[in-house]
């Protein structure tokens, strides 16, 4: 509970603002469109310095999104559709964060964000239905409605190893990866994690070290991404079929171009699945996991076969069988947990200057001042790069201190795990939209193509209140809770939801006061769109509704 006493005097007349969106990301980008399109009187507040969210922040090399690139732009606008060229299957990072810099420009939405605004605290105003943002330079701004773009993947969790700020080389977190880059010529270079930001950096720096090694603590089955160019003609082709790409989109769970073959595996003959999942591996993108069999990811015995299948295509790309057998995952199937997509990952660990330790065997002691001691060595290091993953999903809600009814805090309200009436708003925190938060149908999707249904619902909510004169809404506490009974049955048909991983708000850097449980929706963006569709076509029966 927060002390609600030192609230400054509810202000006279109308909050600064209609609407203040936290975040200029994929999302806020997007929220700030649409808020400007309906005339709204609002401001976005970014903590960095520009807009792009995680393209902004997260600068390693090798740093790219897994979602086919005309998949991932925004669908809004034609005219942008028709005049963007991506040059890539797969964007790297500083083209999307370029695509992104060009939506807010040619939109003239830089005129409604503020940089450099970190918000570090926020209360409700019974009195004044208003929330007071607090912004660590110690300004206090007032909003009648309050959406949060934080994103899913933007609380950087580093390890809790003793002497981390001994070291006296060059360290840091992928996520806060030095804008003016880093020089590895000739370095004694360790990675410590191998999940997707991990595989994607080893592979990319491997060949420019003098040394690299790599600390493992869980192996991950990573699959090819099989990324190239896009031509001229491919490109002009691709614009003549946006509303196709668009409308495959739309009719998969994923919201990617990838679905699963309706076919059970164990239906199928064995050299003819062989044949199948040589074709899936050989393909491009989430294909091998979105695409494959129906049960892959839904029956264990399924899922296990075609984990073998994995197991030996890492086996006939690492040469030495030991390695090898350090880089199969035994604690998890294929898919079971986030897939990260590499290019060349396994062919790293055949180089002569390339080292993997398994922390299961040699776990890390300390971090000295020249490098990392394991329970079996001490090794010298120039760099240390810590690619130790994030407080996903709520995380970022964790880094502000919201309160609401009463005092009641965010933190207080989620101590058992996250509730939200359809992952978008918190019974207790009224007037507050948790776009893109826990328990949401986008942060389970190709986010583009999630975030667009989840902030289009969001705006035409706020349209709704605008036009009725609506001050106050929030959620009932039976909707609520219903619904996070419901996001936990969906998770229960799939294996994900039996794995410590980031969809069920596991984090081994993070101590928790509750079991790990889904905090993804699993559902499928089919039936999350009817779920939310319901609300508006019904007139938000899931809501208290209340005019000043």
């Amino acid at each position: 509970m927060t002390d609600q006493g030192n609230l400054p005097a509810a202000p006279h007349g109308d909050p600064d603002y209609e609407v203040i969106v936290i975040g200029a990301g994929v999302c806020g980008i997007y929220l700030a469109y649409r808020l400007k399109q309906m005339g709204a009187r609002f401001t976005v507040l970014e903590r960095a310095s520009d807009v792009g969210g995680t393209w902004h922040w997260n600068r390693y090399p090798g740093c790219r999104f897994d979602s086919e690139s005309e998949t991932y732009g925004y669908s809004f606008s034609k005219e942008l559709l028709s005049e963007w060229s991506w040059t890539e299957k797969f964007a790297p990072r500083h083209e999307t964060e370029r695509y992104l810099h060009h939506v807010v420009d040619k939109f003239g939405l830089r005129e409604n964000m503020q940089f450099n605004a970190s918000v570090v605290s926020t209360r409700w105003d019974e009195g004044a239905l208003c929330w007071h943002v607090g912004l660590a330079d110690g300004r206090q701004i007032t909003t009648r409605f309050l959406l949060t773009a934080i994103g899913l993947l933007s609380a950087p969790t580093p390890p809790r190893y003793a002497g981390v700020d001994s070291f006296k080389g060059q360290s840091f977190h992928t996520y806060n990866y030095p804008a003016e880059g880093v020089d590895y010529t000739g370095k004694r270079v360790a990675v410590i994690g191998t999940g997707a930001t991990g595989v994607q950096l080893i592979s990319a720096i491997a060949d420019q070290v003098g040394t690299l090694t790599v600390f493992q603590r869980r192996p991950n089955w990573c699959a090819p991404l099989n990324n190239g160019p896009i031509s001229s003609e491919d490109m002009a082709d691709i614009k003549t079929r946006y509303d196709e790409i668009f409308a495959r989109c739309h009719a998969t769970p994923s919201g990617f171009l990838h679905d699963a073959d309706p076919r059970k595996m164990f239906e199928v003959p064995a050299e003819e699945r062989e044949a199948f999942w040589e074709d899936l591996y050989a393909g491009s993108g989430f294909g091998i996991w979105l695409g494959n069999f129906k049960d892959v990811l839904v029956d264990n015995e399924a899922n296990v076969e075609f984990s073998k299948f994995v197991e030996r295509k890492i086996r006939e790309r690492v040469k030495d069988p030991a390695v090898a057998d350090k880089l199969v995952p035994r604690d998890h199937g294929f898919g079971t947990r986030r897939v990260p997509m590499e290019t060349r990952y396994y062919e790293v660990y055949n180089r002569d200057n390339v080292r993997l330790v398994d922390l299961s065997e040699t776990p890390i002691e300390s971090i000295t001042p020249t490098g990392i001691r394991t329970s079996a060595e001490e090794i010298p290091f120039d760099i240390i790069i810590y690619a130790t993953g994030f407080d996903a999903v709520t995380g970022a809600f964790e880094r502000i201190d919201f309160a609401g009814v009463g005092g009641v805090t965010l933190k207080e309200k989620w101590r058992e795990g996250p509730v939200a009436a359809f992952g978008l708003a918190v019974a207790d925190f009224p007037n507050l939209l948790t776009v893109a938060g826990p328990l949401s149908g986008s942060v389970a999707t190709n986010f583009p193509r999630g975030i667009e249904e989840a902030v289009d619902w969001c705006a035409d909510f706020i349209a709704f209140l605008r036009e009725r004169g609506i001050d106050r809404f929030e959620p009932h506490h039976q909707v609520e809770a219903d619904w996070g009974e419901h996001v936990q049955q969906m998770a229960k048909k799939i294996l994900f939801a039996q794995q410590q991983s980031w969809f069920t708000g596991y984090n081994s850097n993070i101590d928790r006061d509750y079991e790990p449980k889904a905090i993804v929706y699993a559902g499928g963006a089919q039936r999350y769109r009817r779920a939310i569709g319901e609300q508006t076509e019904q007139g938000y029966p899931g809501f208290k509704l209340k005019q000043a």
